[in-house]
């Protein structure tokens, strides 16, 4: 089975200089660079309507136009993973991942991914570019999910998300007291000596997160962060660059701290805390059809809800 995909995007002032090739992919983000190229050399992606070669420069202002026929993805299998399935019709399905399932399959996560769950719960996802998958959230973070179950969806949620017009919010306990909330504006891109994280950096992309002062703990805060942006990482890299790193985060944490006086109790949890304190807890997007706002919200997970417990807990017993 196949469809026929097509969508356009104006290549943004900021790619300016870049190969056709590179900004394909920076803008068409469902298909992979190699596709992109191979589609640029068939003719089925122009540059303002005529074809082009992958090296190409683009100036900015350009219009890609991409007209394709998009194969079902027989790569991945479908999978029995249950899913908690917070809202679905025949455009968009938006779930409620749990901590430690991974979205996609990678080296090292072959299988038992949510898009494995997804092509089984919903087969004609095959039919759909990464089985609908806009948007991702990394395996220890829980939260909502917006997936797209047809190619016209799935292109007008892409646009949505770089038009910066989704709305995502997160729920995440910092170590540190916060005197207020405020904005990070810094620009986020690969760690310069360790390829696996993301760091701020100079030459990385635009990247804002605004955040809020939820509670306060004696050595913690609870904060509620909205994101402009989505870069990998985002929230946990700026909280970390801030100095305010997430609580139970393995690779931004640094070392852990334990509150002066704390009891034994606590000192466990926090110690033995299996993930980064981070759920996204609220989404919101305009619907592919019918052009109408959709809301959700999904509430704190038990792990988190315990997590806040132990540490208000703390703040009685030390008053």
């Amino acid at each position: 089975m196949s469809q026929t995909f097509e969508a356009q995007h104006r290549v943004p002032e900021q790619l300016a200089g870049q190969r056709l090739d590179q900004a394909a992919a920076e803008l068409f983000t469902d298909f992979s660079r190699e596709r992109l190229k191979a589609w640029i050399k068939d003719g089925a992606l122009t540059l303002d309507g005529c074809p082009g070669r992958p090296k190409d420069k683009v100036y900015g202002g350009e219009t890609l136009s991409l007209t394709a026929v998009v194969e079902d993805d027989a790569r991945f299998e479908p999978e029995d993973i249950p899913l908690d399935v917070v809202y679905e019709d025949d455009e968009v399905l938006v779930i409620d991942k749990p901590p430690g399932l991974v979205v996609h399959p990678a080296a090292g996560n072959p299988d038992g991914t949510l898009l494995n769950g997804l092509l089984h719960h919903c087969p004609g996802l095959a039919a759909v570019p990464r089985a609908g998958i806009v948007h991702r959230l990394d395996k220890d973070t829980s939260g909502l999910m917006v997936v797209a179950k047809t190619l016209a969806a799935q292109t007008s949620l892409v646009e949505q998300l770089q038009a910066r017009t989704v709305s995502r919010e997160y729920d995440a306990v910092a170590v540190g007291v916060m005197t207020a909330g405020g904005s990070v504006d810094a620009p986020i891109g690969r760690h310069p000596k360790d390829r696996k994280r993301q760091a701020v950096t100079a030459g990385g992309k635009p990247a804002v997160t605004h955040y809020r002062v939820v509670e306060r703990f004696r050595a913690h805060t609870h904060v509620r962060c909205k994101l402009e942006t989505g870069r990998t990482h985002q929230i946990r890299v700026h909280l970390a660059h801030l100095r305010y790193p997430l609580i139970g985060d393995p690779v931004y944490g640094g070392r852990l701290k334990l509150p002066a006086g704390a009891g034994e109790t606590l000192k466990e949890v926090l110690r033995e805390f299996p993930r980064q304190a981070l759920h996204a807890r609220k989404l919101a997007f305009v619907h592919p059809a019918s052009g109408e706002t959709l809301q959700f919200r999904a509430p704190l997970p038990d792990d988190l809800l315990m997590l806040l417990d132990f540490l208000r807990d703390d703040r009685e017993t030390m008053r």
